[in-house]
Order: C-alpha cells, then sequence, then structure tokens
C-alpha cells in the first residue's frame, strides 16, 4: 500500500497532463492520423478563444499579470521558458501556482494517513462494477502501473481515470528520482526560491477530492471506460500531447483526446461529449472562475508596491471561453501574448 500511496502523491501533480520523460520512447499520433480526422480536430479548435500560446500578459492601468501554461512532468525542452521567466520572476510580487510547496506537503500527508481518500474500503468493488472484459482491461493495465489487482478493486474511478492517463516507464523514472517530476511548475517555483519570491497557491491544498465528490456512479464507472482505451498506447499518447503543447497548440490537445475517444473508448458520441463537457467544468473552467479573484486581488496588492505577479499553471487552463485569459479579458484585461 506504501507503493500505491506514493505513486498516487505523484499522479495527483499530473492534473493537467499526461507524463512523458526523455526514459519514455513513443511516437507523435499526428503523424499517422487519417486525414478527416486532423481536419475535424482543426474544424473544433478554430474558433476557441486564445486557443495557441503559452505565454502571455495580461495588464489593466497598472495592474500587471505575466501568464504561463505548465506542463506538470520533466522535459528538457522547459529550459529556454525557465531562462525566459526569470527575470519576471526575480521582479515579480509573487509566483502564483496551482500547488506550492506547503499545498503538496498536505496533500502528501493527507494521502499516507488516510487511504480511504483513494480507496473504498466498503463499496461495491470495481470488478463487481465492471464488465469481465473491462475489468480484465483494467487490471492489466493498472497492473503495468504498479498497482496489483487486489488493490486496483478497490481504488476510487476518480483516481483510477488519473493513474491511466500516466505512462508506466514515467512512473518508474519518478520513483527512481525520489518522487520528482521536473515540470516546468516545480522549475519555476525552484527560480522563485532562489529569488526569494513569495510562492501564494491558486487554490487549497484538497480541491482535488472536491472535483469529483458528486459524481454519480454511472459517471465514475465512465471515466474509466473513456480513459482505457489510451491506456494501452500511453507512451505515443503522451508524446503526442506533449509535442503539441511544447508547439504552443494548447487546445487542440483538449480536442485530440475527445476525437480519441469518439474513435477508441466504445461509448457513444454522447456519452463522450458528456464526459468532456464535465470534465471541462470540473477540471478547468469552474477553477478557473475561482483563480480570477486570486489573481485580480494579487495584481492589485502588486501594484501598491510597483511590481506585478507571475502566474504559472495547467496549459489547458489559459485557452477557451472560460479559460484564465478570456477571463481576465472579461474584467478589462488586455491580453498580449509573449511567445508568438
Amino acid at each position: 500500500m506504501r507503493h500505491v500511496l506514493k505513486a498516487a502523491a505523484l499522479a495527483l501533480l499530473s492534473l493537467s497532463a499526461p507524463a512523458v520523460a526523455d526514459a519514455c520512447k513513443g511516437r507523435n499520433l499526428f503523424d499517422t492520423m487519417p486525414a478527416d480526422r486532423k481536419a475535424r480536430i482543426e474544424n473544433a479548435v478554430r474558433d476557441v478563444p486564445f486557443r495557441e500560446g503559452l505565454l502571455f500578459q495580461a495588464e489593466k492601468g497598472d495592474h500587471r499579470i505575466t501568464l504561463v501554461g505548465t506542463y506538470h512532468f520533466g522535459d528538457a525542452r522547459h529550459a529556454p521558458m525557465v531562462d525566459r521567466l526569470r527575470p519576471f520572476i526575480t521582479d515579480a510580487a509573487a509566483l502564483y501556482v496551482e500547488a506550492g510547496p506547503r499545498e503538496e506537503s498536505r496533500l502528501t500527508e493527507a494521502l499516507k494517513s488516510d487511504p480511504s481518500l483513494m480507496v473504498d474500503p466498503d463499496g461495491p468493488t470495481l470488478p463487481e462494477r465492471l464488465t469481465p472484459e473491462e475489468w480484465q482491461q483494467l487490471s492489466t493495465a493498472m497492473a503495468d502501473r504498479g498497482s496489483p489487482a487486489v488493490i486496483t478493486s478497490r481504488l476510487r474511478p476518480w483516481y483510477v481515470s488519473m493513474m491511466l492517463g500516466i505512462s508506466p516507464c514515467m512512473l518508474d523514472a519518478m520513483q527512481s528520482t525520489g518522487g520528482k517530476t521536473g515540470g516546468l511548475d516545480h522549475l519555476l517555483v525552484h527560480q522563485a526560491q532562489k529569488a526569494e519570491t513569495p510562492i501564494r497557491a491558486l487554490e487549497p491544498w484538497d480541491t482535488i477530492f472536491d472535483l469529483y465528490a458528486d459524481l454519480t456512479p454511472a459517471q465514475e464507472l465512465d471515466m474509466i471506460r473513456a480513459a482505457l482505451p489510451s491506456a494501452a498506447y500511453a507512451d505515443d499518447y503522451a508524446v503526442t500531447l506533449t509535442d503539441a503543447y511544447f508547439s504552443g497548440n494548447v487546445w487542440q490537445i483538449w480536442e485530440f483526446g475527445r476525437f480519441d475517444a469518439y474513435d477508441n473508448s466504445g461509448l457513444p458520441k454522447s456519452e463522450v461529449d458528456e464526459q468532456m463537457s464535465l470534465a471541462q467544468q470540473r477540471l478547468m473552467d469552474d477553477r478557473n472562475r475561482k483563480w480570477i479573484k486570486v489573481l485580480i486581488d494579487g495584481a492589485d496588492k502588486a501594484r501598491a508596491n510597483g511590481r506585478g505577479i507571475v502566474a504559472a499553471f495547467g496549459a489547458l487552463h489559459l485557452p477557451g471561453q472560460a479559460g484564465v485569459l478570456n477571463l481576465l479579458q472579461d474584467q478589462g484585461y488586455a491580453i498580449r501574448r509573449l511567445d508568438g
């Protein structure tokens, strides 16, 4: 159980992107994707506000926020962005991240001290809730990720669905580095610590548990079913999405997942859309709306000292009607892309 708890603490840091590392070898699925699916994805992203870009500045009078969309796992390609942001962080009144060192420590301790956060000790097991074929597929995929069937059978569905999005080789790599993901978030936190720039959290440490608290049993199982098809080729999936991230095609990441689920999940299109809508609302839109107040308040406090703030969070929080950039624009902020 200790191994699973450690893996859980690592996995909970991956809310916004699957994992990839130099040790994980895969292929970019866009290279072999049928032309009609590429066209459908391109059409789906065409009208999404701020669909491209990773680095932006939001200004309203003398209120200034520098925003960067992050990828939560290590990659050598992070280095130029760290260099670009170093002076911004040094000059900032604070660096705002989804979870700072204090929040990550509290989350890890909570997972260690209360296994019921991830394990359901009383309800029906997953093999009782899934079809035999689904359970066989799931238990195999989770065994590849270090979770024996006897433990997987009692894991909460939200956690299982998250684990399925992470490559087994990435979990191995994180274990070998003491659980350090090396993601852009952590690299920027390190820069803030060196510069003695205060680090602030955008949300409480236990937010993850509230996101899934009121899902119906059917919604819980559909989360697993939607995640299962890509689990078998997690390295390819991770490389595909990571390449899209570093090219700045942020919303393409989201729509790739939608169309992959259409073709491979076995769920009706309407159920895939329902899952995607629910995930977008819970994981992004609702959180974005809460973050706006935190960011605006932070920028207002920084303004008093003639300074701005830096905000670094998962890249999928940037675009969309309810994305952070559009919400700031609705509040009168002028948005300027810095990496285009």
